[in-house]
């Protein structure tokens, strides 16, 4: 079965035409699953026009508008029921080169890992275009927080370009997943690292969005803030039941 990769959206009509054509041009056939969260612009509907050309996109509507890691959860398990060996997170807007995808496959398919990450901040080099100094900081140094509370020697916790194994993610108990913003990425990688899984990063360029506007916002660094503090003290136990 070929790998799949997730992709949530909320108003992203200016980014999927062209998102889903660069997936479906790559060499390695990836399936897409596009988790749209009731976008008013007509995300979905362009999704849907896409599918009639091809057989390896699949659209889940997910209802209200209710987080990336809602979104991600629904997806997840979407994938594990139909038994997808290879699962892959990216966003919509071009943040992440797709062309990066099969180096992520690469190292899931030859074992090296279980969960693989895109990373920003290998060997402390900074790979981001095109974002302001003030964010590049913020983000730099919310890594480097995570690993002074987490014990996780994770250069970029909070990536969002990640691949996992479905043994990894039918063990995880994707029902006790807590958070719904960017603290999603965080609560994903240390629950991998507490259940004993392995953790490789590789470096990618990550280049801000061209096209559509931004999903960050105050709470979203709040929730990370605090939610990493909680994380230390969160009971981690593998999943008893299947999917």
């Amino acid at each position: 079965m070929n790998p799949i990769v997730i992709i949530p959206t909320y108003n992203e009509k200016e980014n999927i035409t062209a998102m889903l054509d660069k997936v479906m041009s790559l060499d390695v056939d990836f399936d897409v699953l596009v988790v749209d969260d009731n976008s008013p612009d007509g995300t979905a509907n362009l999704v849907k026009q896409k599918q009639a050309d091809n057989s390896r996109i699949y659209l889940l509507e997910n209802g209200e508008k209710n987080g990336l890691g809602t979104a991600y959860i629904a997806g997840f398990k979407w994938c594990l029921k139909r038994s997808y060996e290879y699962v892959f997170e990216m966003d919509c807007d071009f943040s992440h080169n797709p062309e990066d995808l099969i180096r992520l496959y690469n190292e899931l398919r030859e074992g090296h890992c279980d969960l693989v990450v895109g990373s920003r901040y290998v060997g402390n080099v900074v790979n981001v275009v095109n974002w302001p100094m003030g964010r590049v900081l913020l983000s730099y140094f919310a890594s480097a927080y995570v690993r002074f509370f987490t014990r996780m020697k994770l250069s970029d916790a909070t990536a969002g370009f990640v691949g996992y194994n479905s043994k990894l993610l039918k063990t995880i108990d994707l029902d006790k997943i807590q958070f719904r913003g960017y603290a999603f990425q965080i609560e994903m990688k240390y629950t991998t690292f507490r259940l004993g899984f392995s953790i490789k990063e590789i470096p990618i360029i990550f280049t801000d969005r061209t096209a559509g506007e931004s999903k960050m916002n105050g709470s979203i660094i709040k929730e990370a803030l605090f939610g990493v503090l909680w994380l230390r003290f969160k009971s981690i136990r593998p999943k008893t039941t299947k999917i």
